[in-house]
């Protein structure tokens, strides 16, 4: 499903946009199964034939060309299923890949607004649970249709041997099914509830792993054990109700059919006694049922899988539908194309040729080509809304010059703006491959960037240097060392705008003051925006915007803010004195979250280097 297919609306339609995806495939399934089918109710006529007219009038002859007919049948019947099987996993095989690119193409499309919309317990649960099951639905497509021309055929065949017989076939097996049909509506709302404290539960688990050695340090390690304790055995509870209901519908899946076929057997039983069949009849109809079990066993199974089906696919069409933060308008033209593109009056919309200033009119900061500009506020979360905004993450009436960055391609905006986030992810990987992005690098300039984030000591500290392996989110690292791998990540990317959300907040005082002078010298020249209320970065910075209630309300340099700004002052002092620059360098207030769990970090394991 590329980017700009339209996404089905509902859980049914996406089961059948998965059918309509391979027709032809689908086609043939349902061909061998009906087949198959059909052919499970040939024995029983031929067995019928070899006893009526070989082996009762004592005729050898005809015995054995009935028995040659019937080893015919059963290889044929052999392999028809092995091709209804074969084609059956191919079916299953190809839906499970179309549902899993589909998530992933999303997944990319959605970029950083994923976290913010859906949890990753949800798309863990999406990738290994609901996948399985709408791909095994699909199966329907196959012995379900087989099924229904099974039916057909032994009520042609028992209305030749007796009406009465085919009638109580032809009404017993509608019966049978409608007699599972409150399961499945209670199976479906079991299922849906059960799913949804899965994906839950995963997403627990997963901040329980990746908070684990913070967690050991403060203490509270058990404290959300005990919690996750707690979740699993409700959960647990929801797997039994599910498992009872499941058990009941696969136990009447195979037990209604095998009374039914008891009931008909007594029945035609008592039609032979009488003279009303003979016994290749009796026969016959003892082989029509038995061989029924398999459809109508395929018939209350295919009910199951299908409710199950869409609860699994009504998870993945509302995955599907999440919104990205910013809508892009040339989304459907490919990036090749992108340099193309062209406002309603000509005007080509990849961004100023020059340098031009950045302005958010929301908040009325605008960043000045070349310089380092760092954003304070009150609120770290208004200053990081400016860089969202600036960045193209959320959508605004943000400029670039003379063109609104939502005129801009996407594709242009981020190859020529880096948002830096400070939580943003490390994959796993080894250490040149996890700062180098998409590009190779070479070791002189990965040596330039380490050094201007003061991150030699990591490289020097892993036994293999860059080629250490570092764990997925740098689990193997402390948080500091994480903080500045994400720098050195950013510089090596060397875009033309860098915009960076509290680049130093884990790192200590000293390593801040010599990270700040050399990313002010390794930048020059280049626009950087940086948010911090550290006076050790401010005091860096070109330009200064402090930020209130989301709005510029003083711009200049740090120093002419300290003299000029008390609430500025106060934001990034501690001291009452308010010209003492020896305490200036000491404040880190608006940092100590950062700092602490950087400290708890290497306490609870800290850096395993």
């Amino acid at each position: 499903m590329t980017q700009s297919a339209k996404v089905p609306r509902s859980a049914g339609r996406y089961l059948w946009w998965l059918v309509a995806s391979q027709r032809g495939r689908v086609a043939a399934g349902a061909t061998y199964g009906s087949l198959w089918n059909a052919g499970l109710m040939v024995p029983p006529y031929v067995l019928s034939r070899a006893i009526d007219e070989g082996l009762a009038p004592g005729r050898p002859a005809a015995l054995a060309g009935w028995v040659a007919v019937l080893l015919a049948v059963g290889g044929l019947n052999a392999w028809l299923g092995v091709m209804r099987h074969r084609t059956m996993t191919r079916i299953r095989m190809d839906a499970t890949f179309r549902t899993v690119r589909a998530v992933m193409a999303h997944t990319l499309r959605l970029g950083a607004a994923l976290p913010r919309q859906v949890t990753a317990g949800e798309v863990v649960t999406i990738g290994i649970g609901d996948v399985a099951v709408i791909s095994q639905t699909l199966t329907m497509t196959g012995p379900g249709v087989g099924g229904v021309l099974a039916y057909g055929v032994v009520a042609v065949l028992l209305l030749a041997v007796s009406p009465l017989l085919a009638a109580v076939v032809l009404l017993g097996v509608p019966l049978l099914a409608v007699a599972v049909g409150p399961l499945l509506g209670r199976l479906q709302g079991a299922e849906t509830h059960y799913r949804e404290r899965q994906s839950g539960l995963a997403a627990q688990l997963g901040d329980l792993v990746a908070g684990l050695r913070v967690l050991g340090g403060l203490g509270g390690k058990e404290v959300f054990a005990g919690r996750y304790r707690r979740a699993s055995q409700e959960l647990r509870s929801e797997g039994y109700r599910v498992g009872a209901v499941t058990s009941w519908i696969q136990a009447l899946g195979v037990g209604l059919p095998t009374l039914f076929l008891a009931a008909v057997t007594w029945l035609a039983a008592r039609m032979a006694a009488q003279g009303d069949l003979t016994t290749g009849e009796l026969v016959a109809v003892y082989g029509y049922t038995a061989a029924l079990v398999v459809p109508v066993s395929f018939f209350i199974e295919g009910g199951h899988d299908l409710t199950r089906g869409l609860v699994a696919a009504r998870r993945v069409v509302r995955f599907l539908h999440l919104p990205a933060d910013a809508a892009d308008p040339h989304d459907a033209t490919d990036a090749a194309d992108a340099t193309d593109a062209a406002a309603d009056d000509g005007t080509v919309v990849n961004g100023p040729e020059r340098v031009a200033v950045l302005r958010d009119p929301e908040s009325g900061v605008e960043v000045v080509p070349g310089l380092l500009t760092a954003l304070v506020a009150a609120r770290p979360a208004e200053s990081a809304a400016v860089v969202d905004r600036l960045g193209r993450f959320a959508d605004s009436a943000a400029a670039w010059g003379a063109v609104r960055l939502d005129q801009i391609p996407l594709p242009r905006v981020r190859e020529r703006i880096l948002v830096a986030d400070n939580e943003a992810d490390l994959f796993a990987g080894t250490l040149r491959e996890v700062v180098s992005g998409r590009r190779d690098r070479t070791d002189a300039a990965i040596g330039r960037a380490l050094r201007t984030a003061l991150a030699e000591d990591i490289v020097r500290a892993l036994p293999d240097g860059l080629d250490s392996p570092v764990a997925a989110q740098g689990r193997n690292l402390s948080g500091g060392q994480r903080q500045r791998l994400r720098l050195v990540r950013a510089l090596l990317a060397d875009p033309e705008v860098l915009l960076a959300v509290e680049p130093t907040s884990a790192v200590d005082a000293h390593t801040e003051a010599a990270v700040a002078t050399r990313l002010h010298a390794a930048r020059a020249g280049r626009t950087t925006v940086v948010t911090t209320a550290s006076p050790l970065l401010l005091d860096h910075a070109d330009v200064v915007c402090f930020l209130v209630d989301g709005k510029v309300s003083a711009t200049g340099g740090h120093r002419q803010l300290l003299d000029d700004v008390p609430e500025y002052r106060r934001l990034v002092s501690r001291d009452q004195d308010e010209g003492d620059d020896e305490d200036d360098d000491e404040h880190e207030s608006y940092r100590e979250n950062g700092r602490e769990e950087a400290s708890e970090d290497d306490r609870a394991g800290g850096a395993t280097s």
